[in-house]
């Protein structure tokens, strides 16, 4: 009996014991709720950008592509001995230059044969028609010698053409690539020797959403830049396709810039920008205050102090602001930076205002 009591003593102040260390480790959790809570009144600290209303200009981007005026490759329609070269690489030629020979010596020799041919021909008509004029021969006669004749004249032009088609010539005036033959080298109408370009003006292709088609027009200006070149310039539309791509929902259109010193090169990418009308009041906010939600955007403005928060409908969208149809007026103070660490009703410390 006597053990039994002191076995239940020693339970008693054991469990006394645990309750006094339960008590004990509870009591800094119960504190931490009051120090988060504590924390939660400490201001944000954020900038905000003071709303005003402005005029906008409605601007579509695109990206594009630089095209030369005019371009063509260089091949000969008659295989052959190159033995001219008559353009240095990089060069501008004029329309019609002789730019490279193939060999054409058999078709001279061809030539030089039916030139001979038709002066015995001229000769023998000649004659023919003065016997025809005496009744020394007959009509059909006559008419034979002169068929003779126009059969070797047609045999001529055919070498002519044969000969022309061992020249190459500038079909416009441009300028030359890179050769890729040299003299004495043997051609056919497969090899391409060089690439002949018109680099002023330049030709500008871009394509546009579908749902912007009827406001590109033919004569409207766009303004556009290329890698390397800090300058934004000009081009004029000149031709808009009449459908749309099925496969891309876009339309394309062409546009003409003049490049008389040659600084813009063909190939290079363009970024576009088209200003399609103005748009007076309108509301533009940095586009870093909007937040996605799941039906539609919000924004949080500082109103006496305190975070609200303040649904929006958005409009157009420039690289770094977008226009905000609804939600805000002018005058309201939109929070751009601290966002992540406020909420309705959060405390606010402003530290800049734009």
């Amino acid at each position: 009996m006597k053990k039994f009591k002191t076995v239940f003593i020693i339970l008693v102040i054991v469990g006394i014991l645990a309750l006094i260390k339960i008590f004990l480790l509870a009591k800094p959790e119960e504190q931490k709720p009051k120090d988060s809570k504590a924390g939660n009144n400490k201001p944000a600290v954020v900038t905000v950008y003071v709303v005003k209303s402005e005029t906008l200009e409605n601007r579509l981007y695109a990206s594009g592509t630089v095209l030369p005026n005019e371009e063509a490759d260089l091949n000969t329609e008659r295989g052959g001995k190159i033995i001219k070269i008559n353009f240095t690489e990089g060069n501008s030629v004029s329309k019609g230059d002789l730019l490279v020979k193939i060999n054409d010596a058999g078709l001279q020799a061809e030539l030089k044969k039916l030139k001979s041919q038709e002066d015995l021909a001229k000769e023998k008509e000649a004659r023919q028609k003065k016997l025809l004029d005496i009744n020394g021969i007959s009509k059909e006669e006559y008419e034979s010698s002169v068929n003779v004749l126009y059969s070797i004249r047609a045999d001529i032009e055919m070498m002519q053409a044969q000969i022309a088609e061992t020249e190459i010539r500038a079909p416009f005036s441009g300028t030359i690539g890179l050769k890729n033959v040299s003299e004495g080298s043997y051609v056919t109408s497969a090899v391409k020797i060089a690439t002949i370009q018109q680099l002023d003006p330049v030709k500008i292709d871009f394509s546009i959403p579908e749902r912007y088609a009827a406001l590109v027009l033919k004569g409207n200006t766009i303004r556009f830049s290329v890698e390397g070149n800090n300058e934004t310039l000009e081009a004029k539309i000149i031709a808009v396709e009449p459908g749309i791509d099925v496969a891309t929902r876009t339309i394309k259109a062409r546009a003409l810039c003049e490049n008389k010193n040659r600084k813009i090169l063909p190939g290079a990418f363009a970024k576009i920008e088209m200003v399609m009308k103005a748009s007076e009041n309108s509301i533009m906010i940095p586009s870093e205050a909007v937040i996605p939600v799941l039906k539609g955007h919000k924004v949080f403005i500082s109103k006496n102090g305190l975070a609200e928060e303040v649904k929006i409908v958005a409009g157009l969208r420039t690289e770094n602001r977008v226009q905000v149809m609804e939600g805000l007026s002018a005058g309201d103070s939109v929070i751009t930076t601290g966002i992540m660490q406020i909420k309705k009703g959060s405390n606010l410390k402003i530290v800049s205002v734009k």
